[in-house]
């Protein structure tokens, strides 16, 4: 069983679906691959974190009238209704689907899907900070760095020493979120380590940073040039601010 079989039963098998031999499998492939255990892991944990009862919202009362709406709506059709049933329901079928997805979009955009995003960074960093966890190619040259992820990723992260302003690039490596590989780039402060999570976003526009801070980490993330990031550290705030002010002004696509 290869990378690929593992990602894409990783969700039977934590549902428990799958049989004893494709979990044995499974199981095996977990001990030997780092990358693959790596993003089990990370499942596990954002499995977690949706089970938080906090991160559950109810439908609003809003998106209840509108149904029951349409639903009167094509009721008053009457004998319209009787003499071309098929078109009225499909008419009636993609109003529901399209309140159904535009609240789907909202609540995905909603700060719960943040919610959990920052969860799985803390934990990434945690994680990182074990021993032998925090680099996969320790170097301080970018150019050493950003060559190491080609071919790793579907993407070419940004790479930049930061040493001349007092936060050296230390190395990177893979890591896993949002449902995906991303680059982990690795710097220092004095005794402190930063990790910068970078992948592509699915937004079209760059958005600004915004800070937040949980288990004793600031945490910022912004996107810019068809990047997010998310930096996190237990430098204090301010630091962390000008540590993101030149990412921002340096790294370029």
């Amino acid at each position: 069983m290869n990378c690929q079989d593992v990602q894409n039963l990783i969700h039977a098998y934590l549902d428990g679906e799958l049989d004893v031999v494709k979990s044995l499998e499974i199981e095996q492939h977990l001990q030997d691959c780092p990358t693959c255990s790596h993003a089990y892991r990370n499942h596990q944990a954002l499995r977690t974190a949706i089970g938080d009862n906090a991160l559950y919202y109810r439908a609003p009362a809003s998106l209840q009238k509108r149904v029951q709406s349409a639903v009167r709506q094509s009721s008053h059709a009457g004998s319209t209704l009787r003499s071309m049933p098929w078109r009225w329901l499909g008419v009636l079928a993609s109003l529901v689907v399209i309140i159904a997805v535009t609240w789907g979009v909202t609540r995905l955009s909603s700060p719960a899907a943040t919610e959990v995003l920052a969860q799985e960074v803390v934990a990434s960093h945690v994680r990182s900070l074990m021993p032998d966890h925090l680099e996969d190619v320790a170097s301080s040259d970018e150019h050493t760095v950003k060559p190491w992820f080609s071919g790793k990723l579907d993407f070419s992260p940004p790479v930049v020493d930061l040493a001349n302003q007092g936060f050296p690039l230390m190395g990177g490596r893979l890591d896993y979120l949002d449902n995906r590989p991303v680059a982990a780039l690795v710097y220092h402060h004095q005794q402190h380590v930063i990790n910068v999570f970078i992948w592509p976003s699915t937004g079209g526009s760059d958005v600004a940073a915004k800070t937040e801070t949980r288990q004793g980490y600031h945490l910022a993330y912004w996107t810019k040039f068809g990047m997010m990031y998310w930096a996190i550290s237990d430098v204090n705030e301010t630091e962390l601010q000008q540590f993101v002010q030149l990412i921002q002004a340096q790294a370029t696509p």
